[in-house]
This record gives structure tokens, sequence and C-alpha cells, in this order.
């Protein structure tokens, strides 16, 4: 079975190590994980994922600017990006949604309702396709 490649964005290293163990610890994912969106374009185009995890407050860049970013790149347009975030404000919400966002999940986030919903995604991105 060929395993479903994510992006994994966050600046919190311990959440992006403990994220990343959890998803390959399920033999589903291939993860690969960036502790800044610095090079996102660059990664995305070299490991071209089927779904990326966005943290959306980050040093340098935030989490709006790189889904403007993936909307503007052919290799980022349809990839479906789900925001993790310890924001729960509804503006926050509201502007991911408008960027193109599948989903908004605020930290805590139980591995179990991570995988719900990225599995979710998934599915309906191979429907679409």
């Amino acid at each position: 079975m060929e395993k479903n490649k994510i992006m994994l964005v966050d600046d919190e290293k311990d959440f992006l190590r403990m994220v990343k163990l959890n998803l390959e610890e399920t033999g589903k994912y291939e993860v690969r994980a960036l502790s800044s969106a610095k090079n996102i374009i660059s990664e995305l185009h070299g490991f071209r994922p089927d779904l990326i995890l966005l943290d959306i407050l980050m040093p340098n860049i935030n989490g709006m600017e790189v889904c403007d970013m993936l909307n503007k790149d052919p290799m980022g347009i349809g990839v479906p990006v789900i925001i993790l975030s310890a924001l729960q404000k509804d503006r926050n919400k509201i502007d991911a949604f408008k960027a193109g966002v599948v989903d908004y999940l605020t930290k805590p986030i139980e591995s179990g309702a991570l995988i719900a919903k990225i599995d979710k995604a998934l599915a309906f991105k191979k429907n679409t396709t």
C-alpha cells in the first residue's frame, strides 16, 4: 500500500516531533516535518505532498501567507491544507477558510481526531480528482 505524503509545518519542535511520530506509527503516512515555512515552496516541489498540516502562527511567515503562496504555485493548487492552531478566534477561522483550507483544528489536538480529519480530506481529494 502506498503511503499518503503529509507535509507538517509547525515552529514548535516538540509538537512537530510528536505529531510526526503519531502519524508515521499508523503506517499510512510518510511525513515531512518542517519547523519553518520559509522554504515550503521548494520543499513542496521535491516532496509533492498529498496534504499539508500547517500552523497559523509562525515567525517570519505565517500560515495565511503560506496559503496565499500555495494558491499561486502550480504544485500547491489543489493540495488540501488543514490548519493547526492554538488560536480559537473566529476571525482566524474565517480567514483560513476564505484562503481555501479544508479544516481548522485547535491545539491541543487528539491524535485520533487528527487522523480522522486527514483521512476525510484525503478521501475528498481522491473523489474530486
